[in-house]
């Protein structure tokens, strides 16, 4: 294959990736307007719309995407679910899922579990080792460094925050969130990324070879187009 064949290759790859990634989040704007269509007065529908926009999709998207939520205009029904199971190595993993065939998604999910040696489990089998946290991560500058991250995230009700390299990550309860968030957007820092997370309060030690065989499961369920987040200890 020539230099262009393997640019085309390559960018038909990144489309197909791009439009996998709009696809997941016009869904959880879809789930999250049918309790109303006014980002204003639905915190989980503006949080899906402030995520959206952050990887540039395109309005005309979203606001098909809450009209199909509202029922203005015809769209599948989806559902949210969740899984929670054992990777090699004993790692603890809970996938989110929004789906419109619940039986295809679940023989979907267990095949990936079986194929990559680990186990699906029932319902709150690992979700003891997670807990529910906002997690919001800004960038670093001159003018907002960690120390002044810290006196505008704490006084808005942050618990904690973690620094690497030129990123900090805020960490709070998930009922903070909101307030948080807006206190950090307010002081003008930038926010590179802000969701609600599972973050594990146990670890797994797998070995090496665990360790592949644990990558070869996340991205198996990650391909997947009715997994919206996974998580794993």
């Amino acid at each position: 294959m020539g230099r262009h064949g393997t640019i085309a290759g390559r960018k038909e790859k990144q489309d197909s990736k791009r439009s996998q990634v709009f696809t997941r989040h016009a869904r959880t704007i879809m789930v999250a307007a049918k309790k109303g269509g006014d980002p204003e007065y639905n915190f989980s529908l503006k949080h899906a719309i402030d995520k959206a926009k952050a990887i540039n999709m395109p309005n005309d998207n979203i606001e098909r995407a809450i009209k199909k939520g509202t029922g203005e205009i015809d769209g599948d029904h989806f559902e949210e679910g969740r899984f929670e199971g054992y990777a090699p190595g004993g790692v603890a993993v809970i996938v989110d899922v929004l789906t419109d065939n619940k039986n295809r998604t679940t023989s979907a999910i267990k095949h990936a579990f079986d194929k990559n040696g680990g186990n699906l489990g029932a319902p709150g089998c690992v979700s003891y080792m997670f807990e529910r946290k906002g997690v919001i991560t800004v960038e670093a500058t001159d003018d907002m460094g960690e120390e002044e991250i810290m006196d505008v995230a704490v006084e808005a009700g942050a618990e904690n925050i973690e620094s690497e390299g030129n990123e900090i990550s805020v960490i709070m309860n998930s009922e903070d969130f909101a307030a948080v968030k807006e206190a950090i957007q307010k002081s003008g820092a930038n926010i590179i990324e802000a969701d609600i997370e599972y973050l594990p309060n146990i670890y797994a030690t797998p070995t090496d070879d665990e360790k592949k065989a644990l990558e070869k499961l996340i991205d198996t369920l990650e391909e997947n187009d009715d997994v919206q987040k996974v998580y794993y200890n």
